[in-house]
């Protein structure tokens, strides 16, 4: 990627004043942080269009490479639902959808969960009543999520606590706190912000022993992700689940369900098997492959 040509005058000053070994990754940081901020205005502009629940249909959306090239019969692949952040709607998904959609998936499903919501475990059970109506509309038995910060941990909580990991082939989550964050701390008036910090009753619960989970897990992290406090924090780490935790180099949290790189890299998550890791590989997985984009 190009540094934002607003980042530009800023590096030589970086590497006059800064030590060397800190000057990589102050510049890094400063692409992040413009990254960042471009996507931010970028996001407000489009938020209005996502508040609104996208209309349902069982109709698979079209493909441009399905139109444009025949392929031999293949196993269909079960329905995406994408779940967004805290105060965020289905909009941050603009990019990632329509990624997805070109490379064959025609079954997509934006979910909002209400602004006012207060309870992970609440949301969670509202999500699985969601994903039950999508498996008996679409005729499919699972579905695959993609969940951004908040929404990674809801649906974590729905396969993990409330049997969803019979309904859920994989959960590819982004920056989402599965250990808890401490970032933020004046929004603790906020209950659902008080159940993602470290030692929170939510927390405590996910770290319960979960045999026999079925679900497989793929975390996507980044070391520049500031809305995790620590960044490992947005990595699964739970000896009974079959998890894969993939570090991104170079972005901030709210790049993650937006750049190119990582949608190239979820698109590969959810086209593997559920069982594509080796028996046993459960999360000491820690850190497989990797994404650098700045």
């Amino acid at each position: 990627m190009k540094v934002i040509r607003a980042v530009q005058p800023l590096l030589p000053l970086c590497e006059r004043v800064l030590p060397s070994r800190l000057t990589g990754l102050s510049i890094a940081l400063l692409k992040a942080t413009a990254l960042e901020i471009a996507i931010l205005a970028g996001h407000l502009l489009l938020y209005p269009s996502g508040i609104v629940q996208e209309r349902r249909t069982t109709t698979p959306e079209p493909s441009p490479l399905a139109e444009a090239t025949t392929h031999l019969p293949t196993e269909p692949k079960p329905p995406v639902v994408l779940l967004h952040g805290f105060i965020d709607n289905r909009s941050v998904f603009v990019l990632l959808r329509r990624s997805l959609v070109q490379h064959g998936r025609q079954q997509i499903e934006s979910l909002n969960y209400s602004p006012l919501t207060c309870d992970i475990r609440t949301a969670a059970e509202l999500l699985g009543r969601h994903i039950e109506e999508i498996c008996r509309r679409t005729g499919h038995p699972q579905v695959d999520i993609v969940g951004h910060s908040l929404g990674g941990l809801i649906a974590r909580y729905y396969v993990q606590r409330l049997g969803g990991d019979i309904r859920v082939r994989t959960l590819v989550t982004l920056g989402t706190p599965h250990s808890g964050t401490r970032a933020v701390p004046l929004a603790d008036a906020h209950p659902i912000v008080r159940q993602m910090r470290p030692g929170s009753e939510v927390i405590e619960e996910l770290r319960l022993p979960a045999p026999d989970c079925r679900t497989r897990f793929v975390s996507f992290w980044s070391d520049l992700d500031h809305v995790m406090d620590p960044p490992e924090t947005a990595c699964v780490d739970h000896p009974d689940l079959l998890a894969q935790n993939v570090q991104v180099t170079g972005i901030g949290h709210l790049a993650l369900p937006v750049h190119p790189a990582v949608a190239t890299g979820i698109r590969q998550a959810l086209d593997q098997s559920g069982h594509s890791l080796p028996a046993g590989a459960r999360s000491d997985q820690a850190r497989v492959g990797g994404l650098t984009v700045a």
